[in-house]
């Protein structure tokens, strides 16, 4: 049995080599993009159907002194994923190393995972009708390689291994950075049920465009928890309730019928 697995995403240590989305790419065989300058040295604004890794810069001014910040953009193989509780075909599940993949023989492309990841994480292929997304290389994984991003990182930002080991690690880092950057924090330790990727920032959330606490949208729990389990008690419900109108309005209009004819005689 396959045991869950966890990677530790130390922006600390990034320096945006890239090298991790290289390697991604040359591992899955991705074809190229033709991208362009975003900002700073930045060519990806965002994962697409063939780019499931990026590395984005965030610039910091202070005290006149001029600071890039990194951030590895992938999928964070949420422990509760969105993606999954969206997807009408049962196309994406869960592995028991923790990773959430999409099986392309059953997906149909509908974007609703892309519409209910809170990272924009999973990306369409109009083409194809598929959705692709990072699979966090479980092929490599599950015969005990580590994830080709891991494997390829040289300045040691990225760390993949049991998910006590990793959390060590993170709480060991964490207190030894916060001693130059107050507000360093862990992030996806509490997100989605807990993510597989597990991150030290150095800033909040906010400063990186992330979401502060990513969540399951109320509409999709409304819809998945209450509608579709219990829309076949809902139809004969609106049905009476419409025959319960239809009769009420009946009664009602008759009444003032009869008050309008008293009055006049």
């Amino acid at each position: 049995m396959m045991t869950k697995k966890k990677v530790f995403v130390d922006t600390s240590l990034c320096t945006g080599c890239k090298a991790c989305s290289v390697a991604c790419k040359a591992w899955n065989d991705l074809e190229a993009e033709k991208t362009q300058l975003i900002t700073s040295y930045q060519s990806q604004a965002s994962t697409t159907y063939n780019t499931w890794t990026y590395i984005s810069m965030h610039e910091k001014y202070e005290n006149g002194k001029m600071e890039w910040l990194m951030f590895k953009h992938q999928c964070y193989h949420c422990a509760e994923p969105s993606c999954l509780k969206a997807c009408p075909v049962q196309a994406i599940y869960k592995t028991e190393s923790g990773y959430t993949l999409i099986d392309h023989e059953k997906c149909i492309g509908c974007g609703y995972c892309v519409a209910n990841c809170p990272w924009s994480v999973p990306k369409t292929n109009p083409e194809l009708k598929k959705t692709f997304k990072c699979t966090g290389c479980i092929d490599r994984v599950e015969n005990g390689i580590k994830p080709a991003c891991v494997y390829t990182c040289q300045p040691g930002a990225l760390h993949f291994g049991e998910p006590a080991e990793i959390e060590a690690l993170a709480q060991t880092r964490l207190a030894e950075v916060k001693k130059d950057h107050p507000k360093a924090q862990l992030y996806g330790d509490n997100a989605m049920g807990g993510t597989t990727y597990l991150y030290l920032l150095l800033e909040d959330p906010e400063f990186y465009g992330l979401p502060v606490n990513p969540t399951v949208s109320s509409s999709l729990v409304v819809w998945k928890d209450w509608v579709q389990p219990y829309g076949i008690w809902l139809i004969p419900l609106a049905a009476a309730a419409a025959v319960g109108s239809f009769f009420t309005t009946r009664i009602i209009n008759n009444a003032n019928k009869s008050k309008g004819g008293d009055l006049h005689a």
